[in-house]
């Protein structure tokens, strides 16, 4: 359990509340439609409890020569008044619910967007997707479903008690005796739903994620077999949220039931009772039937407002996860002065970093990248490269060490200035769902003319097989750019780096795995693309290792040799095997 779920936990109803009534408070509701909401809800429940009084003295006046015109008039704008005013109501509480939903959902998609990378290696993509869609929605459904409810009952419950008391005091008590007893019932089956609620929720967020994590990696498990052990995955959890399915249905069951049983235990009890006072003379028969509406609108409030107090809770469990993720460490894409416009050397200045406390996957870096140099990183696999990337691109922060631009730490310069610097191409080259225009143009934050598309696209040897699709540049690449070969998808993020004109490159085996009319495309790109710019290259191949102005290899976290490829293959016995054996037989497939 990670810290903020024990702080979570340990948070008391009370204050689960308060934080729920912060969380509204923050998104600014109108007030005016809430309050004109709440009103004409209040008017509503009003007039409804003018209704039975009416309807009492309808029953003792009872004949067709009593009933006039203008009865019938006030009983018809009574019945249309409270129609208007309760559909209003439903309407702009719904309004204000949908707008408060949408903020909270404004303020996590902000906030998702300048979370820090490692929150979402602690982080699976399905849970965040549900903090997303269905805790707001839990609150969304409180506002707009459920309050009007509870307002309403509130008033219906009081007015029709006081309505009552007038009516006959001694009826009223004994059936408000029946009220406690209810409770003593009510109040644990409420808890026990409120338990239920929250874990159908944690066990949907969890679901979500299977579904996330298989759906989007769809072809790994088809090309690995694993269709059963993700069916069997997928249907552990259909079978956890069944059962809390059947859990709240049980519940459910309980209330009902219950609810009628007092309703009607009540109602034989006024009967009987009042059928008694009635044959006194006591009551009127009109005040009996008047008696046996208002209990109704005691009883049927019970469930509303029962209702409320368990989505209430829902909803201050959605809060405390919506609020852990706004509250979690964000970047700060602006912060920091400018940094210089000249070119000036990098320097790793004894750089330890690990993923978790305690277990470093760099140990101790030191080396500095020329301005316009090529510095070339090889070594074993799970030696720290691509981590060395991470830390230059500040997705993380070294633990121990610093790393300089000029004589400045980067950490001083803005995040989005410091990575707009920076073009990055990778092995897997990812790709959003879109056209290959959309690919090309994705963060080039300028108007991009049709020559500079093009022309990129040409440096980057793209644009032939571009214009051969029969879309050309409008050609929908598909999710995480499938429909596109991978040398394919290499050249367009090519041409994206030449737009974007970084001072800094960075090549994580941009060239691997590739058919060679394709790696030599590629090779022919990048060589346009680390023209006159600082490059770091996880080199596979033996010409770029060759060509590099300096080689650090890379072994288990630490530099063990550095140098020209000359001065390695004389110093260093482990880079002569590795360039003699694995990289001259890549060079040569």
């Amino acid at each position: 359990m990670n810290t903020s779920s024990v702080k979570n936990a340990a948070i008391k109803p009370s204050g689960q509340w308060r934080l729920f009534l912060k969380l509204i408070r923050e998104t600014n509701p109108s007030k005016l439609r809430l309050g004109v909401a709440i009103g004409l809800s209040v008017v509503s429940t009003v007039v409804g409890l003018i209704v039975p009084m009416f309807t009492g003295k309808l029953v003792d006046s009872f004949s067709l020569s009593s009933m006039n015109p203008g009865q019938i008039a006030v009983l018809v704008a009574v019945f249309v008044a409270q129609a208007v005013a309760g559909g209003l109501s439903i309407y702009l509480l719904n309004h204000v619910g949908q707008s408060i939903v949408a903020g909270l959902r404004d303020r996590l998609w902000k906030k998702l967007l300048v979370l820090t990378v490692p929150y979402y290696d602690r982080h699976r993509t399905g849970e965040t997707i549900s903090r997303m869609t269905n805790d707001t929605g839990v609150v969304k459904g409180l506002i707009a479903e459920n309050l009007t409810g509870f307002f309403n009952g509130v008033i219906s419950i009081i007015g029709s008690i006081v309505i009552l008391l007038t009516l006959d005091w001694k009826m009223t008590l004994m059936m408000l005796a029946a009220v406690p007893l209810s409770m003593l019932v009510l109040v644990p089956i409420g808890r026990q739903m409120f338990k239920i609620s929250k874990g159908l929720q944690d066990e949907t967020a969890g679901f979500t994620a299977v579904l996330s994590q298989v759906l989007s990696e769809i072809r790994l498990v088809k090309a690995s077999g694993a269709e059963p052990q993700e069916y069997r995955s997928g249907k552990q959890g259909i079978t956890n949220l069944f059962r809390f399915g059947l859990k709240e249905a049980r519940m459910q069951a309980m209330i009902s039931p219950l609810i009628s049983f007092i309703l009607m235990a009540l109602l034989v009890l006024i009967i009987g009772y009042g059928g008694m006072r009635v044959s006194s003379g006591a009551l009127t028969a009109g005040d009996l039937v008047a008696f046996i509406l208002y209990l109704i609108q005691i009883v049927m409030p019970m469930n509303q407002i029962t209702t409320f107090f368990t989505q209430l809770q829902k909803a201050a469990g959605a809060t405390e996860r919506i609020i852990g993720t706004l509250e979690a460490e964000e970047e700060e894409p602006d912060a920091g002065r400018p940094a210089p416009e000249i070119r000036l050397p990098i320097t790793m200045d004894g750089v330890t970093f690990g993923y978790e406390p305690g277990e470093p996957v760099l140990r101790d870096i030191w080396f500095t990248m020329e301005p316009g140099k090529v510095t070339a990183i090889v070594g074993p696999s799970g030696g720290g490269k691509t981590t060395l990337f991470s830390l230059l691109e500040r997705f993380y922060t070294p633990q121990e060490g610093v790393i300089r631009f000029g004589a400045d730490p980067i950490g001083d310069f803005p995040l989005a200035a410091w990575r707009a610097r920076i073009g990055y191409v990778s092995q897997e080259s990812p790709l959003i769902a879109g056209t290959i225009r959309e690919n090309i143009v994705y963060g080039v934050n300028r108007e991009v003319s049709e020559v500079e598309l093009r022309r990129a696209a040409e440096m980057a040897y793209a644009a032939q097989f571009i214009e051969d699709l029969p879309d050309g540049y409008e050609t929908e690449v598909g999710e995480r750019g499938i429909k596109l070969s991978g040398g394919q998808r290499r050249r367009i993020a090519i041409a994206r780096a030449l737009l974007r004109n970084p001072q800094i490159l960075m090549l994580d085996e941009a060239t691997s795995a590739l058919d060679s009319k394709s790696e030599i495309a590629v090779q022919k790109a990048l060589n346009h693309l680390m023209k006159g710019r600082t490059t770091l290259v996880i080199a596979h191949r033996l010409s770029t290792v060759v060509e590099a102005d300096q080689i650090l290899f890379l072994e288990k976290g630490r530099i063990t040799g550095r140098g020209t490829h000359e001065e390695s293959l004389k110093s260093h016995a482990l880079y002569r095997e590795f360039a003699t054996q694995r990289l001259r037989i890549r060079e040569t497939v």
